[in-house]
């Protein structure tokens, strides 16, 4: 059973910084995509930032600058290290890849998503 835990979430205020990390674990072969998305009570889930699984990296600009997206592919880990944070950033943050897994027997793409965490940002 492939899954993907965050963990990093929690309460900071206007100007501080947290690192979110995201771990896969299972039967894994591979991870491609991996990303971090976010959803603020009342509003459409957001991408933030991107990787591939040669490190390129993409983000809004709503966070360029100011978020970094890095991923250890031996630990089949994604980080998301957010920095002079905002009231407005204030959401549960998700993480999400694709991954080649051991899915009822069979090796398969899929794409996961995290149970998410929640950043708070007190102004």
């Amino acid at each position: 059973q492939v899954q993907l835990v965050e963990s990093g979430g929690g309460l900071v205020q206007s100007g501080g910084s947290l690192r979110l990390s995201c771990a896969a674990s299972g039967s894994i072969f591979s991870i491609g995509r991996m990303e971090w998305h976010r959803q603020a009570p009342g509003k459409q889930r957001e991408l933030v930032a991107a990787i591939t699984s040669g490190g390129n990296t993409n983000y809004p600009d709503s966070v360029k600058g100011r978020f970094t997206i890095s991923r250890d592919n031996a630990k089949n880990t994604v980080y998301l290290q957010m920095n002079s944070l905002k009231h407005e950033d204030t959401a549960v943050y998700y993480c999400n890849a694709d991954i080649w897994g051991v899915v009822a027997g069979n090796k398969r793409l899929m794409e996961y998503w995290g149970q998410g965490t929640q950043v708070t940002v007190s102004s």
